[in-house]
Formats: C-alpha cells, sequence, structure tokens
C-alpha cells in the first residue's frame, strides 16, 4: 500500500506541475511512462508467481476452455499479459500528450486572434480556461488509473 499511495503521490505531483506554463511534462514521454509501468508489472508478476504459481498461472486458460482451444487461448492470455506495461505506458502518455497538444493550440489560435478579431479570442481563451480546468481533472484520473490498473494486476496475481 506504501509503494502504491507514493506512486500516486508522484504521478499526480509530475502531473499537476507539467501544467504550469514553461515547464515540461515527463509523463507525457512514452520511454519515461514504460520505464515507469514495466517494472512495477513485473513486480506485480514475479510475486505472484513467487507467492501462488498455480493461481498465477491458472489466468492464463480459463476454466472450462475446450480442449482444442486450450493452445490458442494459452497464446492469447500470454500476450495479453505481456502487452499490460505496454498498455499502462501509452494510455498516460496519450491522454496527458493530447490534453497538451490541445492546449497549445488553442492559446496560440487565442493570441494569434488578438488583434483580428478580439471577441473571438476572448471565447477562445474562456474555452482554454475551461480546457485547462478539465486538464487538472484528467491529469488526477490518469494518475488513480495508472495506480489502480497496477492494483488490480496486483491482486490478480496475488
Amino acid at each position: 500500500a506504501l509503494i502504491l499511495t507514493s506512486l500516486i503521490a508522484i504521478l499526480l505531483t509530475i502531473n499537476l506541475l507539467g501544467l504550469l506554463p514553461y515547464t515540461f511534462t515527463p509523463t507525457t514521454q512514452l520511454s519515461i511512462n514504460i520505464a515507469l509501468a514495466f517494472p512495477l508489472w513485473l513486480a506485480t508478476l514475479l510475486t505472484g508467481l513467487r507467492n501462488k504459481p498455480s493461481a498465477s498461472l491458472a489466468h492464463l486458460l480459463p476454466e472450462g476452455t475446450p480442449t482444442p482451444l486450450i493452445p490458442a487461448l494459452i497464446l492469447i492470455e500470454t500476450t495479453s499479459l505481456l502487452i499490460r506495461p505496454l498498455a499502462l505506458g501509452v494510455r498516460l502518455t496519450a491522454n496527458l500528450t493530447a490534453g497538451h497538444l490541445l492546449i497549445q493550440l488553442i492559446s496560440t489560435a487565442s493570441i494569434a486572434l488578438m488583434p483580428i478579431l478580439p471577441a473571438v479570442s476572448i471565447l477562445t481563451i474562456v474555452i482554454l480556461l475551461l480546457l485547462t480546468i478539465l486538464e487538472v481533472a484528467v491529469a488526477i484520473i490518469q494518475a488513480y488509473v495508472f495506480v489502480l490498473l497496477l492494483s488490480l494486476y496486483l491482486q490478480e496475481n496475488m
């Protein structure tokens, strides 16, 4: 619980500090998110294999599987298991990057529109303010989802 609590605190801090002007958000880089997700996912997997190996391996084959489908399902479930850290990293990266790009585009548009159409520029600034509030919520939710999925992976292997 201490590791997961520390992880959510770190992710929240990084994500929210990245919303300040002229700062860089490390969690918008896929390499950093994969480097964060992979060891934590591997720890959950190895913990499960060490403590309850038969229960951890049982997740590779759903109960009641017809005999001819067993090899295919084991391959599919193994692939699904190995893709999890990539999915964790890509989810965090994509959601934060999309919001940052949208804020950048709208702020550039509002600055460009200021001398030409001041009323439209003010409207885009209001939209930018609302989008920034949304981005704060996304930063919080993404930190929560990252830790939640990691805890679900740990719970599945325990």
